[in-house]
């Protein structure tokens, strides 16, 4: 396939995964001071009690403007395969870097790992207020390529480097993390120019970069113990399937074996898309881990 067809594919998968009407939540409460601070809750369509909880952190290169109402129809979608659904905010870059022509800055440091890490810490508390019917101890973790970034980095919260202020003293309670297309490997993403310098962006100056990538590349943040799929689009020109491979083969070199299931002739926005048969197959994914 030509560049230009490939972005042509992925323009249409873009348009059809926004195309959905955002789906209001069933109750929404925050977890912090901060209007980004909230978490939107999803209640199984069934009815049922003792459904497990699927946390969703959405994608957007970590930047202000992509925010959780365009994954209400994701969240609704799994709230329909029986699943109680947290859909996380988050504090996000909203500056212009000083290069002519680009868009918003990715991600605000420290703020969006202290928000996730406040989220998830929240989430306990929440649930039992919010979703009584959910089963927390039954708690999968997912999100889309940023939001995979922060779904690895929030499992591996225990392997963070001492003295970190997000560190856990033993490992989160989750069945699982499935990363959708998750900017995972943050050597390979720098390399290939993802999402046009987000990771760069997103850690600040070149003099902080390793420092900061000590604490959130999830390449690095092995092993977790923590049963891992990543879901990776073949077709993917946004985040590349070199990126989850390198994810991947890092953890392979940690010890620890990492499930990939590729999509072939898919891109970056079908894994999110509840019109597209590759939202089915990330339902599937976990309904695995979760039930």
């Amino acid at each position: 396939m030509s560049d230009s067809a490939a972005r042509d594919r992925d323009a249409a998968e873009a348009e059809s995964a926004f195309s959905h009407p955002p789906v209001v939540p069933d109750a929404s409460a925050a977890y912090g001071s901060h209007p980004d601070q909230l978490i939107d809750f999803y209640a199984p369509r069934d009815g049922r009690s003792g459904a497990p909880v699927v946390v969703v952190l959405h994608g957007g290169a970590w930047r202000a403007p992509y925010d959780r109402q365009h994954v209400s129809p994701f969240a609704d979608f799994l709230a329909r395969r029986g699943f109680a659904v947290a859909s996380v905010e988050y504090r996000r870059g909203g500056g212009i870097p000083q290069q002519r022509g680009a868009g918003p800055v990715a991600g605000r440091w420290p703020e969006t790992f202290d928000d996730v890490a406040a989220a998830m810490d929240a989430l306990p508390e929440l649930l039992a207020r919010e979703l009584p019917q959910a089963d927390g101890r039954r708690t999968v973790l997912t999100g889309h390529s940023a939001g995979g970034q922060l779904a690895l980095w929030a499992a591996a919260r225990h392997v963070l480097p001492a003295g970190s202020p997000w560190r856990l003293p033993a490992p989160p309670q989750l069945r699982g993390v499935v990363a959708l297309a998750p900017i995972a490997d943050f050597a390979t993403a720098v390399a290939l120019d993802v999402c046009s310098g987000a990771v760069g962006q997103f850690l600040g100056r070149a003099e902080d970069f390793g420092e900061r990538a000590a604490h959130a590349d999830p390449a690095v943040l092995l092993p977790t113990g923590i049963a891992t799929t990543v879901v990776q689009g073949t077709t993917d020109v946004d985040v590349p399937q070199a990126v989850a491979e390198a994810f991947v083969d890092a953890a392979a070199k940690a010890g620890e074996t990492v499930g990939l299931t590729l999509l072939p002739e898919v891109g970056h926005y079908p894994l999110i898309d509840p019109a597209a048969d590759a939202c089915a197959v990330v339902a599937e994914e976990l309904a695995q881990l979760a039930w």
